[in-house]
């Protein structure tokens, strides 16, 4: 689907596993964004190719996890979101996660239209309806929190500690259909 801001937003392909692949070491990497991810760089440069192949093949299915990219004119990646269905907290929800745009990228529009394609994503399943799309933001990004509730995400009440650091905390954020 084309933007207005000349972005592609699509799900990643089976075959695009060394850019998605790419595209998370530099979330990871990026000092600003960091703090966002549950995985560190570390973890990741690590892990097995084997690995990034199952994702992008499970996004390409798009059916239980997709991540969607914003795919600029020039063919390069500028972002990207990861939504996962969940379906052990009692109703079935849409859990957003790795939500990134390169720094050169920002200030287009392209997180907006990332969120609203991965959020239309999760109204449209047929099984499981999705009543409700949660995400978690760390304490020290405002910024983030303050984007989230621009496209009517609110706090939840629920919190619990960064995986990466136990002295920092996470919240939850949530929007439901309405």
């Amino acid at each position: 689907m084309l933007n207005g801001m000349g972005y592609v937003i699509r799900p990643v392909q089976a075959d695009e596993w060394e850019r998605l692949k790419e595209l998370r070491l530099a979330a990871l990497a990026d000092p600003v964004a960091r703090v966002a991810f549950n995985e560190t760089l570390e973890e990741a440069v690590g892990r097995p190719d084997e690995l990034w192949r199952q994702r992008a093949a499970r996004s390409a299915e798009g059916h239980s996890i997709v991540t969607f990219i914003g795919e600029a004119a020039d063919g390069g990646w500028g972002g990207m979101v990861v939504v996962l269905v969940e379906t052990d907290e009692g109703a079935p929800q849409t859990h957003v996660v790795g939500v990134y745009v390169r720094p050169e990228h920002r200030g287009t529009g392209l997180a907006g239209e990332l969120l609203r394609v991965a959020i239309a994503w999760s109204w449209g399943l047929a099984v499981p309806v999705v009543e409700r799309v949660r995400l978690w933001v760390h304490e020290e990004n405002a910024r983030a929190e303050a984007f989230y509730r621009r496209l009517g995400f609110a706090a939840t009440g629920r919190t619990m500690a960064d995986p990466k650091d136990s002295a920092a905390s996470e919240q939850e954020m949530a929007l439901r259909r309405g």
